[in-house]
């Protein structure tokens, strides 16, 4: 009898409805045994977000400074575990780095074949390259990757995403699409649940290689490599500011907020849509670069 431990942490529902989907097949397998645990915090975090608790936590995303999380209820040994999270200001959630730096998370992902699940807006690589540390510094062995995106444009979800996570609303107006993930997109991975239901019956888990290889997996839009670059970037001065203000939910902090929010919202109305044109001229001379980025960050299951 196999054991998979499935871990997510979910605000809006969306990710719970996709590791639903992709679990699905393996809680039909006979072979195998699924714990499935939602990750929470002591101290729940809202939704939807109020304004300012929203960029209160901006900081702390991004410098990985987790939350306490409540203990899980598992067995201490699997054999493989799925970890579903969401991007939090280019970084893995917080809840989800919390549980990553308690004391059980060491003791159930050492030496254990991992993998993650994301489902965001369209900007995921600096947050998975800091989940890649973040199960490194646990001895755990990340084998595969699944992402799912939000559905329009980039410069769309710009307005949409804040305003699902503001809001709660995520239906389409004006001429903005929906936001979140197509419904059909999350149907579809199911399939991921019965590759790994197959791998698993032939103990393919154990050879460390990639089991969702070729499924489509994970695609990275190469146009948005060199923006999330510079956006992480800018994210660490600001949230560096930001916690020197002051205390979550001081007035110091706050005022601060304000001014990056002046200022993050007069950079997507300007340089971003410039810098986005700019590249775009210059891709026909990038072209190896790129799709040496591409092929990296789509690892370990390059479709």
């Amino acid at each position: 009898m196999k054991k998979v431990l499935i871990l997510y942490y979910s605000q809006s529902g969306q990710l719970e409805s996709v590791m639903d989907q992709i679990v699905a097949p393996l809680f039909l397998c006979d072979e195998v045994q699924c714990d499935y645990h939602k990750i929470e915090p002591e101290i729940p975090y809202p939704y939807p977000w109020p304004f300012y608790t929203f960029f209160n936590v901006f900081p702390e995303a991004v410098y990985l400074d987790g939350c306490p999380v409540k203990p899980i209820a598992t067995e201490e040994n699997y054999d493989l575990i799925i970890l579903g999270y969401t991007s939090w200001f280019l970084s893995p959630s917080i809840p989800v780095t919390g549980f990553l730096q308690s004391n059980q998370a060491k003791r159930l992902f050492k030496n254990t074949p991992v993998i993650t699940v994301i489902a965001c807006r369209d900007m995921w690589l600096m947050a998975q390259e800091k989940m890649k540390g973040l199960l490194s510094d646990l001895g755990a062995q990340l084998i595969d990757n699944v992402v799912l995106t939000d559905q329009g444009k980039s410069l769309y979800t710009f307005i949409t995403t804040p305003r699902w996570m503001l809001t709660g609303k995520k239906d389409s107006f004006w001429f903005f699409p929906p936001a979140g993930v197509l419904q059909k997109e999350i149907a579809s991975s199911s399939r991921f649940g019965e590759r790994l239901c197959k791998a698993l019956h032939n103990d393919e888990e154990r050879s460390n290689i990639s089991l969702l290889r070729n499924l489509g997996a994970v695609n990275v839009n190469g146009k948005l490599i060199a923006t999330e670059h510079i956006a992480h970037r800018s994210f660490l001065i600001w949230s560096k500011l930001i916690k020197k203000a002051g205390p979550q939910n001081s007035r110091g902090r706050n005022v601060v907020i304000t001014i990056y929010v002046i200022f993050l919202l007069t950079l997507i109305l300007t340089v971003v849509p410039l810098n986005m044109l700019i590249r775009k001229l210059l891709s026909p001379l990038r072209k190896k670069s790129l799709a040496k980025a591409i092929h990296y960050y789509e690892q370990p299951s390059r479709k």
